[in-house]
């Protein structure tokens, strides 16, 4: 009896370590850890004007509104208080035969156009907003016209596409990604001619 209660003591020894690991949660590797807890998106931006954020029409009025203007400052806090804290803005170049990316965030947008509005007038407005939603998020192909003063002929047009999110009580911007009208690359017919926006709210 001595020896089986000696045997199974070292038994239980050699065998609660594996019984311990077995019973510890395996640890992610980097890669599967968890994100951070969920933040507020709104504690990390300036406060948004309600009327800016209600619906997608909304939002996207108050894009083209903020960065329009006469020379002089813009106001940045608004334009921030429009976006997630990590969004992108990205337009296309070309260079030759091929086309690039200049992908910026938040503060490079603002420091890059906000040295050129201090010195220029700028006024940019919506032709048409082509609207898709499914659920919580929204893209819009909105073509635009870029003028240097409201009553003069645009400059330059082009299409932005935008990605939006709704969080349950007022609507993001995610991205903003924007590409100019050319010669070779005209608007097409559908997105040229001013019309009321297709929007949803």
């Amino acid at each position: 009896m001595k020896l089986l209660l000696w045997f199974c003591a070292a038994l239980l020894v050699l065998l609660t370590p594996a019984f311990a690991q077995q019973a510890s949660p395996p640890q992610p590797s980097p890669s599967q850890q968890l994100s951070p807890p969920h933040q507020d998106l709104s504690a990390r931006v300036p406060p948004a004007k309600p009327a800016d954020v209600s619906s997608i029409d909304a939002i996207l009025r108050a894009v083209y509104n903020v960065i329009s203007g006469p020379p002089g400052d813009r106001d940045w806090n608004r334009f921030r208080s429009l976006f997630i804290p990590e969004a992108r803005l990205t337009s296309t170049t070309k260079s030759s035969s091929t086309s690039q990316v200049r992908l910026l965030d938040v503060d490079g947008f603002i420091h890059g156009a906000g040295d050129y509005f201090k010195t220029h007038p700028f006024y940019e407005s919506a032709l048409v907003n082509r609207v898709q939603r499914f659920g919580d998020i929204a893209q819009v192909f909105s073509s635009y016209e870029s003028r240097n003063a409201p009553a003069e002929k645009p400059f330059t047009r082009g299409i932005n596409s935008v990605q939006l999110f709704y969080d349950g009580s007022r609507w993001w911007v995610v991205s903003i990604l924007w590409d100019e009208e050319s010669p070779a690359n005209p608007l097409p017919p559908k997105m040229a001619a001013k019309s009321s926006s297709a929007a949803a709210p």
